[in-house]
C-alpha cells in the first residue's frame, strides 16, 4: 500500500478536494462493479461504499444526491444493507431523517457477511443435498447410487466450507488470520 504524504507546495485544498472526490468517486464505482460479482446489486454495493468512505452517517436524501438514484432505489438498497447486517440506521438528535452508517472495522464486516452469506446459500444449499441424497438412499438402479453418492459427496464437501467459514468468521481477528494462511498454504 502506498503511503502519500503532503508537502506544502503540493497542491492547494481544492486541488486535494478534488482528487479526494475522483478518488472517492473511482472507489464507489469499483465497488459497485466488484459487488456485482459478489452476487449483489452494482447500486447496493455502491451505497455500501458510500457508506464505508463517508465520515459521517449520511441520509436516503444524501445517497440518492450522491449516487443520482431513485428514492426507492436508495431506500430498498438501504433496507437490504442493513438486514445484512453491514450498515446501521442511526437517529441524529433534533432530526426527524433517518440516517445510515456503514461498518467500518473490515474484519468485523467480513464476519458479518460471511454469517450472512451462509444463512442465505450455504444451508440452504446443504438442505437441497440432504433431501436428494435421502431420495436416492435406498434406490437399486446404478444410476441412483451414483447419484447418491454424488451428493453425499457434495454435502460432505459444502459442510467443510461452513464449519471453515464458521471458524473464521467466530475467530478473533489474531486467530483467524494464522488460520487462514494454514489453510491457503
Amino acid at each position: 500500500m502506498r503511503v502519500y504524504y503532503k508537502t506544502p507546495l503540493m497542491e492547494t485544498s481544492s486541488e486535494s478536494k478534488t482528487q479526494y472526490l475522483a478518488a472517492r468517486n473511482e472507489f464507489v464505482a469499483q465497488w459497485g462493479v466488484l459487488g456485482t460479482s459478489w452476487g449483489i446489486n452494482r447500486t447496493m454495493a455502491q451505497i455500501h461504499a458510500l457508506l464505508m468512505v463517508s465520515a459521517e452517517s449520511l441520509s436516503t436524501d444524501q445517497v440518492m444526491a450522491e449516487l443520482e438514484i431513485s428514492r426507492g432505489n436508495a431506500h430498498g438498497n438501504l433496507r437490504d444493507l442493513v438486514k445484512w447486517g453491514v450498515v446501521r440506521s442511526v437517529w441524529k438528535k433534533g432530526n426527524r431523517k433517518e440516517y445510515f452508517e456503514a461498518e467500518k472495522d473490515v474484519w468485523k464486516m467480513f464476519c458479518t457477511i460471511t454469517k450472512e452469506r451462509k444463512r442465505r446459500e450455504v444451508e440452504p444449499a446443504l438442505e437441497v443435498l440432504g433431501r436428494c441424497a435421502a431420495a436416492a438412499e435406498d434406490a437399486d438402479c446404478a444410476d441412483c447410487k451414483e447419484f447418491h453418492k454424488q451428493m453425499i459427496q457434495l454435502a460432505e464437501f459444502v459442510e467443510m466450507i461452513s464449519n471453515l467459514m464458521d471458524r473464521l468468521s467466530c475467530a478473533d481477528k489474531s486467530r483467524a488470520i494464522p488460520l487462514a494462511l494454514k489453510f491457503l498454504s
